[in-house]
């Protein structure tokens, strides 16, 4: 029906009044339902997470952690070695692992027990725990440690035709062993290098790591 005059324009505000009230109502209903929860967003403090989201998420106010602190740095930056006479001693376990790559020709020498210098895994092994028992010499900020075990296993893989070396080191202490450990495994694949050099300049040393260790502070931790 088309409307004349000035009744269009009375229809028109009618439908406004109509349309706002009911868009308005909706915004309320939506306010009301974000009130309850996130409480009142107007509030000076601003809006209070609910326990629910602060148990997942934590309390989102609190100022961020602290960073982490470097042990041998003091309070002004220099070299120190860490007091530890107040921590409690504790059996302490570490264990750690890396690689020699020795390319067709030496891995050859080294399986058939041929190098010159004589057998290499052996030699190697022994290398290693003295290596593990000279840590606190090789390392100036490390502790001078009574390892009351230390052991390092060398095996043959053809696969890529390199020597993979194991170590772990174990001690009753107030520090960890974890440098003694890679210590073990480092001089160990070092001997290996050393005794097939002449077979090979191009072996490599590669992916020396930590891979466990336990007791102390910080518990158990393994890769």
């Amino acid at each position: 029906m088309l409307l004349r005059g000035g009744r269009w324009k009375t229809h028109l505000a009618r439908f406004s009044r109509s349309f706002c009230n009911g868009y308005d109502s909706q915004i309320s209903e939506l306010n009301q339902e974000m009130k309850s929860v996130f409480g009142d967003t107007t509030a000076a403090a601003g809006p209070t997470p609910p326990k629910e989201m602060t148990s997942v998420f934590g309390d989102m106010a609190a100022p961020p952690p602290a960073p982490p602190k470097l042990n041998h740095v003091g309070e002004g930056g220099e070299a120190e070695m860490v007091d530890v006479s107040g921590k409690e001693e504790t059996r302490r376990r570490a264990s750690a692992t890396c690689k020699v790559l020795l390319g067709r020709e030496a891995f050859e020498l080294v399986a058939a027990n041929k190098v010159a210098k004589g057998d290499v895994l052996t030699v190697a092994k022994v290398a290693g725990i003295g290596g593990a028992k000279q840590t606190a010499s090789l390392i100036p900020l490390c502790h001078v440690i009574s390892l009351s075990h230390v052991d390092v296993d060398l095996g043959l893989c053809e696969e890529d035709f390199s020597v993979r070396v194991a170590a772990a080191a174990v001690a009753e202490g107030r520090t960890g062993v974890e440098m003694e450990a890679m210590t073990a495994a480092a001089v160990a694949a070092l001997t290996v290098y050393d005794m097939c050099k002449a077979a090979s300049k191009a072996i490599q040393i590669t992916d020396l790591r930590l891979e466990s260790k336990e007791g102390g502070k910080s518990g158990r931790w393994s890769r």
